[in-house]
């Protein structure tokens, strides 16, 4: 899509998110209330947003499972205080550390792109907030989560643990690298751009797996890539839609 066609695309979307926030705003009297509806409005917009990219090119559907788990995790509790009020807005938000919580259409189609189901394993490399890992937990993952700024890795490891999402693991560390000790995964989901796709996790993917990334330069427009690995070791590449991310970043 050209840049004026995206920047209508998104004109709509976030003209569809205002109305929809602003409607569930005045629906209902009392906190939890009003967040559930919002949440429900955001799950419509990923909705409306997957069928005009899908319309556009090769991207996936968000199935219910997806859009069911999207709705039930508490986005506001991943975002710093003073961003509540923007946490269902389809929009990534800063999360301090130069890091970011990404778009929930994004989260829900890497999730969605993952193929994977109550009982699957998946390594996810860039933690932020622990917003991806606690989606993949709804839908009964495994998750072990690496996130390469500490005090981020040790927030979210508390703020997974609080909410009672017991199947996500997380710890400092580079990511680039994996994590060997658990390999191999059924799923690995990096939501940090790499310049290239580190050897070492196509190497940690279990043969049938799939990887999602985002791979191109730094603070430019990224490419967002899934690699499914063949049951001969060999892999499929294929480059789904443009994507902005932070850097993947580390000693290597």
């Amino acid at each position: 899509m050209n840049s004026r066609g995206w920047k209508s695309h998104w004109t709509r979307l976030a003209a569809a998110v205002v109305v929809m926030v602003v409607a569930a705003a005045g629906a209902v009297g009392d906190e939890d209330g009003v967040l559930s509806v919002r949440r429900a409005a955001m799950v419509r917009v990923i909705q409306a947003h997957s069928a005009l990219v899908g319309a556009m090119g090769p991207a996936a559907e968000i199935s219910e499972p997806v859009l069911r788990a999207m709705g039930r995790v508490p986005r506001h509790q991943f975002v710093p205080s003073g961003l509540e009020g923007m946490a269902y807005a389809d929009r990534p938000l800063p999360i301090g550390h130069g890091q970011t919580i990404s778009q929930p259409y994004i989260v829900a189609l890497m999730t969605e792109l993952l193929g994977v189901g109550p009982g699957a394993v998946v390594l996810e490399i860039g933690t932020g907030s622990g917003y991806q890992a606690a989606v993949l937990a709804e839908l009964g993952v495994k998750v072990y989560t690496i996130e390469i700024v500490p005090p981020l890795a040790e927030a979210a490891a508390a703020r997974l643990a609080r909410l009672g999402y017991g199947t996500a693991e997380a710890r400092p560390g580079d990511g680039y690298y994996g994590w060997p000790g658990l390999a191999p995964f059924d799923g690995i989901v990096v939501t940090a751009a790499a310049s290239h796709v580190p050897p070492s996790l196509v190497q940690q993917l279990k043969p049938g797996g799939r990887m999602v990334i985002p791979v191109g330069s730094p603070f430019s427009v990224q490419q967002l890539v899934l690699i499914t690995k063949n049951a001969d070791g060999t892999v499929k590449t294929e480059q789904l839609l443009p994507v902005r991310f932070v850097p993947l970043t580390g000693g290597h």
